[in-house]
């Protein structure tokens, strides 16, 4: 029965789409997919238990069937990605039960630490392999277009940092500081007294090693601490890829927070990943569900007008807003390339079902932001209510070389 409904929902792929690809059964019967020569894509289905996942036709239900073994795929990460959101695209609505409902989360302390060591925490020779050599877990920033991942995460860091007006002697405070770069950058080159803050046990450790090494001590102090409670005045506050952790229902307090601890004349930027549907349903065929459950914890991602209403809800004043979907596209393929190049050595630190677990994320992820089902954008804000002069004429201060 299950294979008669394989052989079924085969034929109706077929005649919607022409795709190279092959699925190779547990008994060595053959399913063409489309008109080719040699196929792009080999997926063999292991047993006859990997039927209901392949029916259920979510990016989730897909992605978990090869993380738990239940089939092997052969080909291009790119082309396996493709093919998973084609065949989640055109599967008949009778077998397609997926709900693409917003779903919220209870965000506590001790719950969001737990969700952040839960990805952070897997050990930093397991991001130092495929990250660039500061470590920046954020989208890069191509200015030009053809500079490596070191250059282009500089060049994000800056474009941060300037859009920010970082001034020496200023006090800044990071908020999800990583493994640091952002602050230690702050100190070196804009000459700023900075504070970053993580719930990250192995990212607090190395991030203050690197402090010290780099003589900083006196002028950057890296705290594991909640952002809630983090007290005094800053003059500028950076939060890059952290507001995904916070939840939805939290986002007016979470920028109510900000505008507490940012000093009168003060600016802060929030870089971060939205939905791209207003109602904040799922864009992406149930990719959501896969990363929460293998991923990350807990994580909700606002429509970027959702998130614009709660920061003014929250006291901030919107003044730029800047899109970065297509870095992030860049960025999270040579993660993804990177991640590939290294395979040998990140499946010594992890398991077989992590390891397959990262490999669909990055790239699905790096997909998704190429195909408009994710989105990024920075937005830099001041306390609302300041007259017209506290606002720049024009953005040429962000790019004083132009």
């Amino acid at each position: 029965m299950l294979k008669k409904k394989l052989m079924q929902w085969a034929s109706n792929i077929r005649q919607q789409a022409d795709v190279h690809a092959r699925f190779v059964l547990w008994d060595g019967q053959q399913l063409d997919l489309g008109n080719f020569s040699a196929p792009r894509v080999t997926v063999y289905i292991k047993e006859m238990a990997a039927i209901p996942y392949l029916l259920g036709a979510s990016m989730s239900k897909l992605g978990e069937a090869y993380v738990k073994g239940k089939i092997d795929i052969e080909g291009k990460l790119g082309d396996i990605i493709q093919l998973g959101f084609t065949l989640v695209r055109h599967t008949p609505s009778d077998f397609n039960k997926l709900q693409r409902l917003a779903r919220y989360f209870t965000h506590t302390r001790h719950s969001d630490m737990q969700a952040i060591q839960f990805h952070y925490d897997l050990s930093n020779a397991f991001y130092q392999l495929w990250l660039d050599r500061n470590m920046v877990y954020s989208c890069a920033y191509f200015a030009q277009g053809d500079e490596d991942l070191e250059t282009a995460q500089l060049n994000k860091i800056d474009h941060i940092l300037t859009k920010l007006q970082l001034k020496p002697g200023e006090t800044l405070l990071d908020i999800g500081c990583g493994w640091g770069a952002l602050v230690i950058r702050a100190a070196e080159k804009f000459g700023a007294r900075c504070v970053g803050v993580t719930l990250s046990q192995n990212q607090f450790e190395l991030a203050t090693e690197r402090v010290k090494t780099a003589g900083l001590s006196g002028q950057v102090e890296i705290r594991l601490q909640d952002y809630r409670d983090v007290s005094g005045r800053f003059d500028k506050i950076a939060s890059v890829g952290m507001f995904e952790h916070v939840g939805r229902k939290q986002l007016v307090p979470y920028f109510r927070r900000i505008h507490d601890l940012l000093n009168e004349g003060g600016l802060a930027m929030n870089h971060g990943i939205t939905a791209t549907r207003v109602d904040e349903s799922d864009a992406n065929f149930g990719a959501s569900e896969f990363i929460d459950r293998y991923v990350f914890p807990n994580g909700e991602l606002p429509h970027v007008s959702n998130a614009i209403a709660a920061m003014q809800e929250g006291g901030l004043e919107v003044f730029d807003v800047e899109n970065l979907r297509r870095h992030y596209a860049r960025t999270l393929s040579m993660w993804a390339d990177n991640f590939e190049h290294h395979a040998a050595e990140i499946q010594q630190l992890i398991d077989a079902e992590r390891y397959r677990v990262w490999r669909l994320y990055l790239a699905g992820c790096a997909y998704s932001f190429q195909h408009d089902q994710l989105a990024i954008y920075q937005v830099l804000c001041q306390r609302a209510g300041k007259e017209a002069q506290s606002l720049p004429w024009s953005r040429r201060y962000i790019y004083p070389s132009q």
